[in-house]
């Protein structure tokens, strides 16, 4: 049998050629710690400061506005109590109600300490109101915290218009960017954020890296104790062979979005129009233009999405939402935030495509769903 197809870029991303052998390289030569005041620390010191430009590039920030740490989670964690233990006067925080486990959990977190939260619902299609957003605002709000993309269906959220709204209001405005980052043109100019999360392995770095961009006049705090290392954010001597392959990875990136190289839109909308063709009843789930653009999202009828997906696993590797709630029983919280019946939400699959994804990887996977959908449906 051949490999199956792997359709979940959404939950990580196969690690890029250049971006391993960077990794590999630095491992062999660039072990000397960054701190070091000789030629092998400082040859990594040098590497590391390569890399923060190169990420920095990709969003449109300045390096010296990211900090470095350990995945996304932990970005988005220092990002919300980070602020929180800046904030003495104003706690009040304000997030949507389709946010990633990695902001929800910290928000959550901090009401249980006596912050007021307001969680902001989404319409039918996973996307917030940004007026919406604006009325929840009071003279206590620190910080609005909006996914940029959805990490299930895929739903871009108005951050830029959220923060023309909140402009003049004092209130901080920051993104969970971790989806979009990579897969789309991100600016931090352009979105009028204040604070904005990447994570490496969500385009082909390793796992273990993600960075948080922080606008110079933030008001932010540590929360790790250690030595002085990210500006005094992130302590902790740094992961040099992971942070040389994220600014690979963001090289890479920048240039495929320079080429406009639209193949992940193409084979989603392909992988689309064949199921759809075959499969009557077939629902998408999400927006279906303000999305991102390898991310398909859609409801099979008559069968459970895990069902689906452990019939037709020798032809494609998928999820039914979220790989941080794949455990779960029922329906995806996303998609009940979105207010879909129990049938749907049960029948939902995520499919994501990646750069290394193939017209014939489509192809290939289209079939095995649709015989398996058929095969579940008529016996």
């Amino acid at each position: 049998m051949p490999n199956p197809i792997y359709l979940d870029h959404n939950a990580t991303t196969p690690v890029a050629t250049e971006v391993a052998a960077a990794m590999c390289d630095a491992l062999r030569n660039l072990y000397g710690n960054p701190s070091s005041g000789y030629f092998l620390g400082q040859a990594a010191a040098m590497a590391i400061a390569d890399a923060r430009q190169a990420v920095a590039d990709l969003i449109g920030g300045n390096p010296e506005e990211l900090i470095f740490t350990g995945c996304a989670t932990e970005a988005n964690n220092l990002a919300l109590l980070g602020l929180a233990r800046a904030s003495a006067d104003k706690r009040h925080l304000i997030i949507s109600a389709v946010e990633h486990p990695a902001v929800m959990a910290p928000a959550r977190y901090l009401e249980s300490q006596g912050w007021g939260l307001t969680v902001v619902p989404v319409d039918e299609y996973g996307r917030v109101s940004a007026d919406a957003v604006a009325d929840a605002v009071t003279p206590d709000t620190t910080l609005v915290s909006i996914m940029l993309a959805n990490n299930e269906v895929g739903t871009l959220q108005p951050v830029a218009e959220i923060s023309r709204l909140l402009k003049g209001r004092n209130v901080l405005l920051h993104t969970d960017a971790a989806q979009a980052v990579g897969k789309l043109p991100v600016n931090v100019e352009d979105l009028g954020v204040d604070l904005l999360t990447v994570a490496g392995h969500k385009f082909q770095a390793s796992k273990g890296i993600g960075a948080l961009y922080v606008r110079e006049g933030t008001p932010i705090r540590n929360i790790l104790f250690g030595a002085g290392h990210e500006r005094g954010l992130r302590p902790g001597t740094e992961n040099v062979p992971a942070i040389i392959g994220l600014g690979v990875a963001a090289q890479l990136a920048s240039q495929r979005l320079v080429l406009r190289d639209d193949r992940l839109c193409r084979h989603r909308d392909q992988l689309h129009e064949r199921l759809r063709s075959a499969i009557p009843g077939l629902a998408l789930n999400g927006h279906p233009e303000h999305r991102l653009p390898n991310t398909l999202n859609i409801s099979f009828p008559g069968v459970t999405g895990k069902a689906l997906l452990a019939a037709a696993s020798e032809t494609v590797l998928a999820s039914v939402g979220s790989a941080c709630h794949s455990d779960e029983e029922g329906p995806s919280g996303v998609l009940g935030a979105m207010g879909l019946r129990a049938r749907r939400a049960n029948g939902a699959v995520r499919l994501s495509t990646g750069w290394e994804t193939t017209a014939e990887d489509i192809e290939l996977a289209a079939h095995g769903l649709i015989q398996a959908w058929s095969q579940l449906t008529t016996n």
